[in-house]
C-alpha cells in the first residue's frame, strides 16, 4: 500500500502545484464541461483496490464509449460500447467478462446528457482551493457505487476519478491530461476485438 499512498501523494502534489482556481466550479459548469467532452484521449495511472499500480492510455467517446489500454506487463483491455463493459485479460484463459455499463458509476461520465443537478445524484461537492471534487451516484441505482471526480479550472479539466463500486472496491484513475482527439470507431468495436483475439 505504500506505493499507492506515495502515488496518491504525488498526484495531490501535482494538483497543488497548479495555479490556484478562482472559485469552486458549480455543478452546472461541471455538467457543461462533461457534455462538451465528445472525444478525447489521455495517458493514465491507475491505483487498484489492492494497492497495485497500472498505467496505460484511455480513449473516450461520449456517449457511452471508452477503451482502457494497459501498458505491459499488464495484458488487460477494458472496453465499453452499446451499453456493455467488456474486460479482456490474456492472463486468464477464459471468455471476456461482460456486464452492463449502467452497473458502473463510470456511466455517469459517459451518459449522453450529464446533469449533476438531478435530485440525489451528487452526494458531495467540495473545493480545496485548487480543485473541485464532485461525488456522484446513479440516483435510480445507488447500490452500484459512486464516482468521485476531481476538476481544475482555467480551463475546466477532469484530472482524476475514484470509483467505489458495489463490491466495496476502490479504483483511482489519475489522468495525464485529456486531449480532444479524433478516434477511429474501430477502437470501440467489441466484436472486432473478440474476433481478433480468437
Amino acid at each position: 500500500m505504500r506505493v499507492a499512498q506515495t502515488l496518491a501523494a504525488a498526484a495531490l502534489a501535482a494538483l497543488t502545484a497548479l495555479p490556484a482556481s478562482a472559485a469552486q466550479l458549480s455543478l452546472g459548469q461541471v455538467s457543461n464541461y462533461l457534455n462538451q467532452l465528445s472525444s478525447a484521449t489521455s495517458g493514465f495511472t491507475q491505483v487498484n483496490g489492492d494497492g497495485t499500480i497500472s498505467k496505460g492510455t484511455v480513449y473516450m467517446q461520449r456517449p457511452g464509449k471508452v477503451r482502457f489500454e494497459y501498458d505491459p506487463p499488464e495484458e488487460a483491455l477494458v472496453m465499453a460500447n452499446n451499453g456493455t463493459v467488456v474486460i479482456f485479460d490474456r492472463k486468464v484463459n477464459a471468455a471476456p467478462e461482460t456486464y452492463p455499463l449502467s452497473q458502473t458509476p463510470l456511466s455517469i461520465i459517459l451518459d449522453r446528457n450529464v446533469n449533476l443537478g438531478r435530485a440525489n445524484m451528487v452526494t458531495n461537492h467540495s473545493y480545496d482551493g485548487t480543485a473541485t471534487t464532485v461525488t456522484a451516484q446513479d440516483p435510480r441505482n445507488p447500490q452500484y457505487g459512486t464516482i468521485q471526480m476531481k476538476f481544475t479550472d482555467n480551463p475546466v479539466e477532469l484530472r482524476q476519478w475514484i470509483i467505489n463500486d458495489s463490491n466495496g472496491s476502490s479504483t483511482t484513475v489519475i489522468l495525464q491530461g485529456l486531449q480532444p482527439a479524433q478516434i477511429n470507431s474501430g477502437k470501440f468495436n467489441v466484436r472486432g476485438e473478440i474476433a481478433r483475439r480468437d
